[in-house]
């Protein structure tokens, strides 16, 4: 059991809040398509056994699989520790002292129809020795849309316009860098936005970069479901099923070896189910 001061506490209820909403919204979808699926959740919690006093925590994993959602993950956690020592030197704040505490929420949504994209979205506080916000959005179409892709980031945008002229262009740029799968040449989708390091030094830093943590997964629950009510009903061939396949293996790709997510998922000692949940049902290799 690890105790929350009042900003980790503050935090981690927004994001189950938001997890609760996202989760409504995208139940909601499936009613609308003449499906019954609903998120199945899974709480989890960290091994404590041979862990120093403050360490644990855990988490909910919620899965839905359904007509437009073919798997969609849903997860929060909150966990508190120490980091391994070679694993410490590589996160900001934790290179003197490896202890740490982080509290978010990762989404990964892969759809049925081709036509819809896949998207995934994460936002996360965490402490170490400093203290900060990071996450963003980001939009993998199997079949892009322009529509689709020009909607999403004019919402991330507006998102970002009260805290800075410039955050949206640094931000989107940040994912362009990141979401890129460098053996392949090619860029996992067609952006949004990625930040980290969102640094929390007294309450008005924390206020200001929650707000904005805020901003962005509100900008996710307005935009997204749109997109998908737009596409969900359009028919599609073999082959666009069969290109979707193998573009989700790009992205498990990225997943497996390049996702700073992952990594400290498996380094912090979290559940490999929830961990995992970004691959897709089935993917291929051509």
């Amino acid at each position: 059991m690890i105790s929350l001061d009042p900003q980790q506490q503050t935090a981690r209820t927004w994001f189950e809040s938001l997890r609760d909403r996202i989760c409504a919204e995208f139940e909601k979808i499936e009613s609308e398509a003449g499906s019954d699926a609903r998120f199945e959740y899974t709480p989890w919690d960290r091994e404590a056994d041979g862990l120093a006093p403050g360490e644990g925590g855990g988490g909910v994993r919620g899965v839905m699989t359904g007509r437009v959602f073919e798997k969609v993950g849903v997860n929060v956690s909150t966990v508190g520790g120490q980091f391994a020592p070679d694993f410490a030197a590589s996160i900001h704040g934790a290179g003197e002292d490896p202890s740490f505490f982080a509290t978010g929420i990762s989404l990964v949504a892969h759809m049925a129809n081709p036509h819809v994209p896949a998207v995934h979205m994460n936002t996360r506080f965490l402490a170490t020795t400093k203290r900060w916000f990071g996450g963003g959005a980001d939009l993998n179409p199997p079949i892009p849309y322009q529509e689709d892709t020009d909607a999403f980031h004019a919402r991330l945008r507006a998102a970002c316009a009260p805290f800075g002229p410039d955050v949206y262009e640094r931000y989107a740029k940040w994912a362009e860098d990141y979401f890129y799968i460098p053996h392949r040449g090619v860029h996992r989708g067609v952006g949004g936005i990625f930040y980290d390091h969102l640094e929390c030094g007294d309450d008005a830093e924390f206020d200001r970069n929650f707000q904005l943590t805020q901003a962005v997964g509100e900008a996710f629950l307005d935009i997204f479901p749109q997109i998908v009510r737009r596409r969900m009903g359009l028919p599609f061939t073999d082959a666009e099923r069969e290109a979707q396949l193998i573009w989700r293996g790009r992205y498990a790709e990225f997943n497996l070896v390049y996702d700073r997510g992952t990594l400290f998922g498996l380094k912090t000692g979290g559940n490999i189910d929830a961990i995992l949940m970004s691959l897709p049902p089935l993917a291929k290799w051509n």
